[in-house]
């Protein structure tokens, strides 16, 4: 049996009211995004991060679960809302960083 991708990606946007774009879009993804006309990700939490000089310099992170790596495939390269999602993020983030893992906790 696959074992849940974990994903999470962080931006670093220096606007609010940009941030505030990103994220209503999160919102907007996680009731359209569908695979073979069901939703698909299993959790999707976002938000900006909390003060702390550690963040450096990222302020939004999103975490999202999917059953499996062929799901998160599907989301990266054919899910039409995260496809809105990343044409409305590219030009307002600075950087982008993402990041995956199958947790030690799903065996």
């Amino acid at each position: 049996m696959a074992k849940p991708i974990e994903r999470v990606t962080m931006f670093k946007v220096s606007d609010a009211e940009d941030r505030r774009k990103i994220l209503d879009q999160y919102k907007t993804m996680k009731q359209t995004a569908v695979k073979d006309g069901k939703p698909y990700i299993v959790t999707c939490e976002v938000g900006e991060t909390g003060q702390d000089p550690r963040s450096k310099g990222w302020n939004i992170v999103a975490k999202s679960t999917f059953a499996s790596k062929a799901d998160m495939d599907y989301y990266d390269n054919e899910c039409e809302a995260h496809k809105e999602l990343k044409v409305l993020a590219k030009p307002l983030a600075e950087d982008v960083m993402t990041v995956w893992f199958e947790s030690i906790f799903s065996e």
